[in-house]
């Protein structure tokens, strides 16, 4: 299934730069229907036109916010889940399967992993097990590594996000999105050591669209391969022509003033 595999990534990963930018929709199921996820199509269709590579959602979004609407934009099914209603909105659990994604023509998976929760040992079993159906199925699989827990205090620190990304790559993941480091040379640490393709977290809204592409730009001279930012695209007055800014960045290798520039146009 290796072919298989290999040619959903084609997808996702960008054929002349090997990046990628990924909106990530699933948060409808931890926060609810927020600002900019009201109408989910309406998000799809702006990202698509701006050149966003893929979508990630979760199942039952597939056929009223993707199918129909997505044009040429790949397809991620977010396989786990919780809510901020819980008390434990860390523990993340399965709530679809490999089987299911490829039913709906999904070109990815992902599933969602905090480190240091008291569940850490089931949502790794979990990750452990949509490796192994991802890889027979010939299904690229999206690790989400976060570090969150009673023993961590700074979820962003260089040698916390190293190790989220590391265990990405070891249990079998085939891209790994990890928080930003915030700057270029601990995150270029990160990079060195995993040998899978590292996307960034966008994390919450950013104060301004100039923040968002010094933070993409730094990502990517530091070895990173590409966003997967939500918020800051799809609450964006106008997300088309942020992701069509960011696309110049990451997959033309242009530099911040020319992002600017077609901002300002």
């Amino acid at each position: 299934m290796q072919a298989g595999k290999d040619l959903r990534l084609e997808r996702i990963l960008n054929a002349s730069s090997g990046k990628t930018i990924l909106v990530p929709m699933d948060h409808g199921a931890s926060l609810g229907p927020i600002p900019g996820l009201i109408s989910p199509h309406k998000a799809v269709d702006s990202v698509a036109r701006g050149g966003a590579d893929a979508v990630l959602m979760h199942k039952g979004l597939v056929r009223s916010a993707y199918a129909g609407h997505a044009r040429d934009l790949a397809l991620i099914i977010h396989l786990s889940a919780s809510t901020d209603l819980s008390t434990r909105p860390n523990a993340k659990r399965l709530v679809a399967t490999v089987e299911e994604a490829v039913k709906m023509g999904a070109d990815a998976v992902s599933v969602h992993v905090n480190l240091g929760d008291e569940t850490e040992s089931t949502m790794l079993a979990d990750l452990g097990q949509v490796a192994y159906a991802a890889q027979e199925w010939g299904m690229p699989l999206l690790a989400m590594v976060y570090g969150r827990g009673p023993k961590i205090s700074n979820s962003m620190a260089p040698s916390v996000v190293a190790h989220c990304a590391r265990v990405g790559e070891e249990l079998g993941a085939d891209i790994v999105k990890v928080p930003y480091t915030g700057d270029i040379d601990s995150f270029a640490r990160v990079c060195q050591g995993c040998s899978i393709p590292v996307v960034i977290a966008g994390g919450p809204k950013m104060d301004t669209r100039d923040d968002i592409l010094r933070m993409a730009h730094d990502s990517v001279a530091a070895g990173g391969a590409g966003l997967s930012l939500g918020r800051n695209v799809f609450q964006d007055p106008d997300p088309a022509s942020l992701v069509n800014a960011l696309g110049a960045i990451v997959h033309q290798g242009q530099g911040l003033e020319r992002a600017r520039t077609m901002l300002a146009a």
